[in-house]
């Protein structure tokens, strides 16, 4: 008499469910990994902005103490009478509107004032040449190099701060970046530009003739 195997009652039943159970905790894992991720993806973005913002404060701080030392230079100018006040006066306008684009926190508005102050300043020392004693004067020379220290270090800011927005703007596009920063708003940032003109020769004959 030959025995037969019957499966125990109930194994079809388990075994399903246990496929069931399999497939919801690797469900759970990839979805926790996809969390994970996210997270990660989300705080390196968050790190990429807070170092744009970073390197605009360090350009902040450099316009600021240039921003002090501005009227010291014209109230030196202005101790001699003959100096073009027309000169003095651009100085003047050009400082407020840096200032101005520095409240706002705005680049593209502070890459073209920057750049008429730079310009200003340069018509200014040009022209102060014509004047030994200005020249000689131990205030006027001191403040001629620390202005011009902080344009330099200005530059050198400006360039970092172009770097960083140029990371953070590519980063925010790229996939999977991209979903992440469009769920919480990371927006683009402006890059910091002067104009050409900035770099140009000043010609004093031609900005005074009329």
């Amino acid at each position: 008499m030959a025995w037969k195997l019957h499966p125990p009652i109930g194994f079809p039943l388990r075994t399903k469910e246990w496929v069931v159970s399999l497939y919801v905790v690797f469900l759970l894992v990839g979805l926790i990994a996809v969390l994970v991720y996210g997270v990660m993806l989300y705080n390196e973005l968050v790190t990429v902005k807070h170092n744009v913002t970073q390197a605009w404060s360090n350009i902040e701080v450099l316009l600021k103490q240039r921003h002090d030392e501005l009227p010291k230079l014209v109230e030196v100018c202005k101790q001699y009478q003959r100096f073009e006040q027309e000169t003095l006066q651009r100085v003047i306008e050009a400082r407020a509107k840096v200032f101005d684009a520095q409240q706002r926190h705005s680049p593209a508005a502070l890459g073209p004032a920057e750049t008429s102050l730079r310009a200003s300043l340069g018509n200014l020392f040009a022209v102060a040449e014509a004047y030994p004693e200005l020249r000689a004067n131990e205030q006027f020379l001191n403040l001629h190099s620390r202005i011009s220290a902080l344009e330099s270090a200005i530059s050198d800011r400006r360039e970092f701060y172009n770097a960083s927005v140029n990371i953070n703007n590519v980063r925010i596009e790229q996939f999977p970046e991209v979903v992440v920063a469009s769920m919480f708003d990371f927006p683009k940032r402006q890059p910091l530009r002067f104009a050409e003109r900035e770099k140009s020769d000043v010609d004093v004959r031609a900005l005074f003739a009329a």
